[in-house]
């Protein structure tokens, strides 16, 4: 089978397609013939071995990636084979999820035209939900979602609002906040306001006109998908005794977030069958959706690297495993 792989770290250019075996299913694994894999922050992290990126990125030490190594936990297809005690899936049934996350060097390995899976870390995939849609879903999505139903368990009626918001976990922050009966404020640039009203943000700010924390009061919570040194700044934005929750690390004056109540609350992602099988409801009735920035074939995945490093990203980056 068909595999991309980095024999060391370093720029997207590492990435090369390479011949090698068919996995097999262990016990309680399930082999899937991989349609659509996602691009994620962590896939080019480790694929320069987390050499280039700040402290910041990190609450401890930096994880070390063994080459060659495989990229991708995000994957969507069909069960080709099932393992040793397999019996919630079935040879042809359609499935995603996110793979063996956060354990990197022994992760998804999705960009392949196979992969083997826990079972429990899979859900069927809606019939009306394309492979490339459902792909963009597993680790995004997850995020999203056990920040805002697991560690804020978000009530009706807040205002929150949401940094980065139409990137990979911004765009699905958006989307479940307003599940839930919130009301949204999506920051973001202006080449994004279209994409994020229809995603049901209630207000918009573009962040290159106007600065969030200048146009924002008493927010009782702030979701930052972007943190970095200046993310203090949200302070200003949210209420005493309020929340913020960075998915990246950042400097936000946590002292005086204390003095004024504010608690942060958040989390790894980390795989989870069952929440992917509420998220696949959701996607199924239409309460949620993925954006897509663009679709790569899996041999251009140094191509989809180098997309994605540039940042400014709308949704997420697909391959397409033919």
């Amino acid at each position: 089978m068909k595999a991309i792989r980095a024999h060391g770290p370093g720029d997207p250019g590492v990435l090369v397609l390479d011949e090698v075996p068919v996995p097999e299913p262990g016990p309680g694994d399930v082999l899937i013939r991989v349609r659509a894999a996602c691009l994620n922050p962590p896939d080019w992290y480790a694929r320069r071995d987390f050499a280039m990126f700040a402290d910041e990125h990190f609450a401890g030490d930096r994880p070390r990636v063994r080459f060659p190594w495989t990229p991708g936990s995000d994957a969507s297809g069909v069960v080709a084979a099932v393992g040793p005690g397999v019996t919630e899936f079935a040879e042809g049934d359609e499935v995603f999820g996110l793979i063996r996350f956060p354990d990197l060097n022994n992760g998804g390995r999705a960009y392949a035209e196979y992969t083997t899976a826990p079972a429990a870390h899979l859900a069927r995939k809606p019939p009306s939900v394309d492979h490339v849609q459902a792909a963009a879903v597993p680790m995004a999505g997850l995020t999203a979602y056990q920040f805002v139903v697991d560690h804020i368990r978000l009530p009706a009626g807040w205002t929150v609002l949401v940094n980065g918001a139409a990137g990979g976990v911004g765009h699905f922050a958006v989307q479940l906040a307003k599940t839930r009966g919130a009301h949204v404020i999506a920051v973001a640039s202006s080449r994004h306001e279209k994409f994020l009203r229809d995603l049901g943000a209630d207000e918009y700010i573009d962040y290159t006109a106007t600065a969030a924390e200048d146009a924002v009061r008493d927010a009782d919570l702030v979701i930052d998908t972007v943190g970095g040194p200046d993310a203090h700044r949200f302070l200003k934005a949210v209420k005493d005794g309020g929340i913020i929750s960075p998915v990246f690390h950042g400097d936000y004056h946590r002292e005086e977030a204390a003095r004024r109540g504010i608690e942060f609350r958040g989390g790894q992602v980390h795989s989870d069958g069952a929440q992917m099988a509420e998220l696949a409801a959701l996607l199924a009735d239409g309460s949620l959706r993925a954006g897509i920035d663009s679709v790569y074939d899996l041999a251009d995945a140094a191509k989809a690297h180098e997309r994605a490093e540039g940042g400014h990203i709308q949704g997420k980056i697909v391959l397409s495993v033919p």
